[in-house]
């Protein structure tokens, strides 16, 4: 017997479904870019604002070398923590080389300052600008203070690198705060993974696809960065000097920070990450997705040795190894069957053809 009111509840039922995670969607990716993407860009502003103060503390002989490498190593874990939200400006143009120049297989980082500051002495951050990106970044400020080669306790010596040195930290501040700036704008990041439809995405399906596309470019590059030192690129022989922080030997402690940084876009804050858009019958994934980010965060965590002493011991490597097919499990699940649970067509990422 036909039942208008049964019909008509039934395909309400349907029409709710149906928009409900399309809602959800822009609840999340609204969520993410509030409670998580800002907050980070937040305190990346504010230890590049910190490493500009330091620098110039340290020239003017107000703070000590020791000092000035704790301010370097607070940036540096701030800018890992965005590596896996590198979503809009920042991905942008060159704008993530001035902030790290990696991979620098040829030593460009340490033969280009070496150039710059015989070319131009008295260098400043508006001069900097003009100047390769190779040396407008982290990667140049670590040579200055990590190199073995520079003795800055010669007052000659840090009387050549101070220019450059206090020219990055001001680079670096201007430029994490026109990211901020930009995010916050009017029609800014914020506001397209808000809003939708916007000029960047046509609905909250796109902005959380990119999101993840993010999340998965971003794992790659960690896998990378192990295991390019490890020697999984050049035959098993381990490459030390091809890791993105070996002068300061933090390598593994920004390779932690970064992967605590991705686990927060998955997790989220009160359950709004990507995680909390699995259905119900997806929990055995979320689950196995919660465990691999927990294995890869304890192995890295519980090391207590630099990456140069793991590797000089078989040990070391076994341990390395460990941690490298951690983050491969992190990366295979975000990749294949988180993707495929939400609905998300990867295609290429940024690191394909490296």
């Amino acid at each position: 017997m036909f039942r208008p009111k049964l019909l008509f509840t039934s395909l309400a039922a349907i029409a709710l479904a149906a928009c409900s995670p399309q809602d959800q969607q822009a609840v999340t990716s609204a969520a993410i870019a509030k409670q998580v993407i800002l907050p980070t860009y937040s305190r990346w502003v504010d230890a590049d604002r910190q490493l500009a103060v330091s620098a110039l503390a340290y020239c003017e002989g107000k703070e000590s070398l020791e000092t000035a490498r704790a301010d370097f190593l607070h940036a540096q874990k701030a800018w890992a923590q965005l590596q896996p939200l590198l979503i809009g400006p920042l991905a942008e143009g060159n704008r993530s080389w001035q902030v790290q120049f990696w991979p620098d297989k040829k030593n460009l980082v340490g033969r280009q300052v070496e150039q710059l500051v015989i070319a131009q002495p008295q260098i400043d951050a508006a001069t900097l600008t003009k100047s390769s990106v190779v040396v407008q970044g982290l990667s140049a400020y670590e040579y200055i203070l990590f190199d073995s080669n520079i003795d800055l306790a010669d007052a000659t010596q840090k009387a050549r690198y101070c220019p450059l040195l206090t020219a990055i930290g001001e680079h670096q501040k201007q430029l994490a705060e026109d990211i901020l700036a930009g995010w916050n704008s009017t029609d800014g990041m914020l506001a397209q993974m808000t809003k939708f439809p916007n000029q960047r995405y046509a609905d909250s399906h796109e902005a959380i696809a990119d999101l993840l596309r993010v999340q998965v470019t971003a794992l790659d590059t960690l896998k990378k960065k192990l295991g390019t030192p490890m020697g999984r690129q050049s035959k098993g022989i381990p490459q030390p000097l091809q890791a993105d922080a070996w002068r300061s030997q933090a390598s593994l402690q920004s390779l932690a920070a970064s992967l605590a940084a991705a686990q927060t876009v998955w997790a989220g804050v009160d359950n709004k990450g990507l995680r909390g858009l699995l259905p119900a019958e997806q929990k055995p994934l979320a689950e196995k997705i919660d465990a691999a980010y927990a294995t890869s965060l304890k192995l890295l965590n519980d090391n207590q040795r630099s990456l140069n002493e793991l590797l000089a011991d078989d040990a070391g490597i076994a341990q390395l190894n460990a941690i490298y097919d951690s983050l491969n499990v992190v990366h295979r699940l975000h990749e294949g069957e988180l993707a495929k649970a939400l609905g998300i067509q990867l295609g290429f990422n940024a690191n394909d053809g490296d």
